[in-house]
């Protein structure tokens, strides 16, 4: 999206996100004012200690916010000051949806969504199949963690909005060939990206110990600038 005048983006709290299980803690990073979409982040497993603030959140949101587009986190019902209580991913589709709808509200907007990990199963589930959302990414997509196991069988329902996933080459979350193989389900325009030298949390390992958050970073721009012309 080229624009010449200067954006500083602001980050503002959300008091009035609500979900059926009660008042949503959610942070907005302002966007421009001719955004032509709002973003939304989901964060990873709550109990094991996923907030909105959790790096992999973060560095997705930067790379959203980087082309001028609002971006909303928020917390998951019973995590920080969320009202509710985990639901085990239940719930938690009708808190990203909630999300969406306040989005939509607030901006008038198609919105694009990114999730890493529980964030991304949840919000995948929720979102695919939905009019108002217009781009998906998953980041380190689960299939099996702390003896739960993530399930895709929806992902026909995604449709024909492009779609990222972004993985790190050592997540033992989601080995490749499996990952791979699930993803075929997915319809077209589907990209997976496999992040050299990184764990789940696009941090580093063996040989190549720096943190990746900055290539997952990258990957998510690279990406929106060629599907969206941002």
């Amino acid at each position: 999206m080229s624009d010449a005048t200067p954006f500083r983006s602001h980050v503002k709290s959300v008091d009035d996100l609500c979900g059926p299980a009660g008042r949503l803690e959610a942070v907005l990073n302002t966007g421009r004012e001719n955004a032509p979409f709002a973003a939304l982040v989901a964060h990873p497993h709550p109990p094991s200690g996923g907030t909105m603030h959790t790096k992999v959140v973060y560095h997705a949101a930067k790379a959203f916010n980087s082309f001028g587009l609002p971006v909303l986190r928020f917390n998951f019902r019973g995590t920080g000051l969320s009202e509710g209580v985990h639901d085990n991913g239940y719930g938690e589709v009708d808190d990203v949806r909630a999300a969406v709808s306040w989005l939509v509200a607030a901006y008038g907007l198609p919105v694009l969504f990114a999730g890493f990990s529980f964030g991304a199963n949840v919000g995948l589930r929720a979102c695919c199949g939905d009019t108002r959302v217009k781009g998906l990414v998953g980041l380190g997509l689960p299939l099996r963690s702390a003896g739960r196991e993530y399930g895709y069988r929806f992902l026909p329902a995604c449709g024909s909005v492009p779609k990222l996933f972004v993985s790190g080459d050592h997540d033992v979350f989601c080995p490749q060939g499996v990952l791979e193989s699930v993803l075929v389900d997915a319809p077209e325009p589907k990209r997976l990206v496999w992040v050299e030298g990184a764990d789940h949390f696009f941090a580093g390992t063996g040989q190549l110990p720096e943190s990746k958050l900055g290539v997952m970073g990258g990957v998510v721009r690279a990406w929106l600038a060629d599907e969206f012309a941002l």
